[in-house]
């Protein structure tokens, strides 16, 4: 019978793991597209969001702090309809939450090009709203027990997640206490990092163009392979 210990280290690498590790970095390519493409808004950050949506009135901003709290709104939307979806119709097919956010980066991608052309390097804010519903929509990828189980752009839970695990491990733990933790980190890291240098090189649309091809290969493999294992969360 295997150790504990072994099977935690297995699971640090299995299938699950490394997929997480690349909507992690999906979602923080995501991320950079809207903040370096738009007025500063943040489709991962609700955190930043909540305190725009209240420090906004008290700076003079009352627009961003009105565009901060439709951010939220969709966002959460977002985690509702793909839940909802999940319980109803993608009870074993993990990939239903990425074809979703899939969906929303092209319309928003389409809506963006409709409505202002490939002549604006900044992506507006109607289309931004789409992509926080698909970021919101991605964080639901992972479940167990009816609970989100990896949350992709939850980074501030990530850190301290991995903190704990640090001082677990310190005190006669494993490292797989907190190595999970650092490499779905890392993988936010390297996606925002690509989609930073990516802003250098194009325009808001192609961005999202991008992440939209990204979202839809990782769907595709999802829907080919994973789902002959069953859902992510058994």
């Amino acid at each position: 019978m295997p150790k504990p210990d072994v099977d935690r280290g297995k699971a640090l690498f299995d299938a699950d793991a490394r997929l997480s590790w690349v909507l992690a970095g999906l979602a923080g390519l995501i991320g950079a597209a809207a903040f370096t493409h738009t007025a500063g808004y943040f489709v991962t950050f609700m955190t930043g969001n909540t305190e725009r949506a209240v420090l906004g009135y008290f700076h003079d901003e009352p627009d961003m702090a009105v565009a901060a709290l439709g951010l939220i709104v969709s966002f959460v939307a977002g985690v509702v309809i793909a839940s909802w979806c999940r319980r109803r119709y993608w009870a074993r097919h993990p990939h239903g939450p990425t074809l979703l956010t899939t969906f929303c980066l092209a319309l928003a991608a389409g809506l963006d090009l409709v409505l202002y052309g490939t002549t604006p390097d900044e992506i507006d804010f109607v289309p931004i709203l789409f992509v926080a519903f698909g970021v919101g929509a991605l964080n639901t990828s992972f479940i167990k027990n009816d609970e989100v189980s990896v949350p992709l752009s939850y980074v501030t839970g990530t850190l301290v997640k991995m903190g704990q695990g640090i001082e677990r491990h310190a005190s006669g733990g494993d490292r797989a206490d907190w190595l999970g933790y650092f490499l779905l980190y890392t993988s936010f890291v390297l996606g925002a990092g690509a989609g930073g240098l990516l802003s250098l090189l194009v325009a808001g649309w192609a961005m999202l163009i991008t992440a939209t091809v990204v979202c839809l290969l990782v769907t595709g493999y999802t829907y080919l392979h994973l789902d002959r294992h069953g859902p992510l969360d058994e």
